[in-house]
């Protein structure tokens, strides 16, 4: 289809080349959403109810990937998967999980305490730009848990890692879902195992 400009307005003109701009520098951005499932850990429960409060920064929780020219390459939308990584990690912690919409939430009576994940950082690694042949995702955790009035009791950082070959995947898009689900794979396992060996969760367990 050709445009034609000829005995055209100039603010008609204008118009149509800011729309073509626009088009063109959106054009190539790819928009993936991670999906995956999360086994439930085989392990003892910590006699304990537990509130979690997903804030909006993990349940909207996106990554940029920008292309060695600075150009918006690949948006990963990771936020949904994260929650459903917590939701079925945490019920098999403690006797009963609450969640909660916030710290006013009358519902933080009830509880013990307050489990506040936050994603502090979020990296991929391509092969296109490693030279490598494996996508690898790094993802930088850090744990709170406080009281009903907000007063920390145990905070820590977890980074959990994942990689897949390329060989494996037709596609990026794959590549990269695969290898961030790994990486949420190992956070739900150190996140599990280690828990209860967390100095400051160990005082906080002991003075209960």
């Amino acid at each position: 289809m050709k445009i034609r400009f000829k005995n055209q307005p100039l603010y008609l003109r204008l118009s149509v080349f800011s729309i073509m701009i626009s088009l063109m520098s959106s054009c190539g951005v790819s928009n993936l959403v991670i999906e995956g499932s999360f086994p439930t850990p085989n392990i003892n429960k910590i006699p304990l109810t537990m509130a979690v409060y997903y804030d909006e920064a993990l349940k909207e929780f996106s990554y940029m990937e920008y292309s060695e020219t600075g150009r918006e390459e690949i948006n990963i939308e990771s936020g949904e998967s994260h929650i459903n990584l917590f939701n079925a990690v945490l019920p098999a912690m403690f006797d009963e999980v609450i969640e909660i919409e916030g710290f006013d939430d009358p519902k933080v009576l009830e509880v013990d305490a307050i489990f506040a994940p936050v994603i502090e950082e979020f990296q991929l690694a391509l092969p296109e730009k490693t030279k490598l042949e494996v996508y690898e995702v790094w993802i930088k955790y850090n744990m709170r848990i406080v009281d009903s009035m907000g007063d920390s009791l145990a905070d820590w950082v977890v980074t959990s890692y994942g990689k897949t070959p390329t060989e494996t995947f037709r596609s990026v898009e794959n590549g990269i879902n695969e290898a961030a689900v790994v990486a949420l794979r190992d956070l739900a396992s150190s996140f599990s195992l280690n828990f209860t060996r967390i100095p400051e969760v160990q005082d906080w367990l002991n003075s209960l």
